[in-house]
């Protein structure tokens, strides 16, 4: 579906990803509650598009905070961010670990729709509330309920480690151990640039060893240790969709947006497993549809932001996109195409892995990093962005390979 009016990206703003490997952290002490985040998230757009008066529409993108916080309505929580945000339309929406993204999806369709020109975009979740194990039973719920009767008491680690087993059956046990163990590699050098990142404070000397650490099918699941997995993380990001009118509203220039040239949306049915466990199928088709949206092709992306839930998922996003052949996505990241210094980079702040992972917040931190690597605005993490390949992808995953988004963005003209 070619977009048939432009549609920008503004403002970006993260929280702090925090969780265990924050200096900040301390799970006896009280911290932040879900409002908090929202509050500061959607504040810092503000500051930066004029006021909660050049906002027409507001999108929470949020999993399950009636688990996690006991709290829902979170659409509710905007005019505590600002009171002139005050009976202005809002809505909340949820797509499992794919919130963040179906959020922005939902802002877009506001400004093609012509109901909106500013669309303020918050993704949140607080998730240290509980401990470990009760949060993979609640998220959990991203999955078939009849299915997690039977699955493992850590759903979506033992989901992933499945499909780790199938890979490594399928094309040899050595190299995708040691490309699991290279991303995260790749993600912890890159949160280490990235201030609000949740393991910006990591001192591990050899990454590479600890990535290789052996599983522990006893004290966890068979084919994927605690390292390849993303952590338990609260925070929040936000940003505003933007018509060309709201662009010119909210007073920022071309040069410091970025604009949507195309998007992709894909749904698979949650009570089927997947038909392999080594593709994810429906990645591959919300990539496809937003590359024939933005009639690109992969090879003009200069970056991408994949939802590394696990490290097996790194893998097999690189091969659902198009850069690896099935099977040769652990030697595409052997050879370092996905470092920073790659050929292409993916998750220039550290990705899910390294960044964290809010669940509700996920999609929308992916645009915001995107937004600061096309305008330059990335700090240490800045990446070169080129002429030849002047495009960002962002794949955001709800569930098990269940509910995807995927959006190409190009630096605004």
């Amino acid at each position: 579906m070619k977009l048939r009016k432009k549609i920008y990206m503004v403002a970006g703003y993260n929280t702090i990803s925090l969780g265990t490997g924050r200096k900040e952290f301390n799970p006896k002490k009280p911290r932040p509650g879900i409002e908090d985040y929202m509050i500061e998230a959607g504040q810092g757009v503000l500051k930066q598009i004029g006021g909660a008066k050049n906002v027409d529409e507001s999108v929470v993108g949020n999993f399950i905070a009636a688990r996690f916080n006991r709290q829902g309505n979170l659409a509710a929580f905007m005019p505590t961010i600002d009171p002139g945000l005050r009976y202005k339309p809002a809505v909340r929406v949820e797509g499992a670990c794919g919130s963040g993204a179906l959020a922005l999806a939902t802002g877009i369709k506001s400004v093609l729709a012509e109901t909106a020109d500013v669309v303020l975009v918050v993704g949140v979740e607080v998730q240290n509330t509980v401990k470990a194990i009760y949060g993979a039973d609640i998220l959990a719920a991203a999955g078939w309920a009849k299915d997690r009767k039977e699955g493992h008491a850590y759903y979506f680690p033992g989901k992933f480690s499945d499909r780790a087993k199938a890979y490594q059956e399928k094309f040899g046990k050595e190299k995708p151990r040691e490309a699991m163990a290279q991303w995260f590699v790749n993600a912890i050098e890159n949160a280490r640039l990235c201030p609000t990142a949740q393991e910006y404070h990591n001192t591990t000397e050899d990454l590479f060893a600890t990535g290789m650490m052996a599983p522990n099918p006893r004290g966890f699941v068979d084919s994927l240790n605690v390292f390849d997995c993303s952590k338990v993380s609260d925070g929040a990001s936000a940003i505003a969709v933007v018509s060309e009118e709201g662009l010119k509203r909210v007073g920022i220039p071309k040069n410091q947006a970025i604009e949507v040239v195309g998007i992709g949306q894909a749904e698979e049915d949650l009570t089927k497993s997947p038909e392999d466990l080594t593709v994810l199928a429906t990645t591959r088709e919300a990539v496809r549809k937003a590359l024939e949206s933005a009639g690109i092709t992969k090879d003009q992306l200069g970056t991408v932001e994949c939802h590394d839930c696990f490290t097996i998922a790194g893998i097999l996003a690189t091969e659902a996109i198009g850069f690896a052949p099935h099977g040769g996505g652990a030697e595409f990241i052997l050879q370092g195409h996905t470092k920073r210094t790659g050929k292409i980079p993916f998750n220039t702040t550290g990705g899910l892995v390294g960044w964290g992972h809010p669940t509700g917040a996920t999609g929308v931190h992916q645009a915001v990093t995107i937004l600061e690597q096309l305008t330059g605005k990335a700090g240490d993490s800045q990446i070169p962005i080129t002429a030849e390949r002047p495009y960002g992808l962002s794949i955001n995953m709800g569930g098990d390979d269940k509910s995807l988004v995927a959006i190409v963005y190009k630096k605004a003209e």
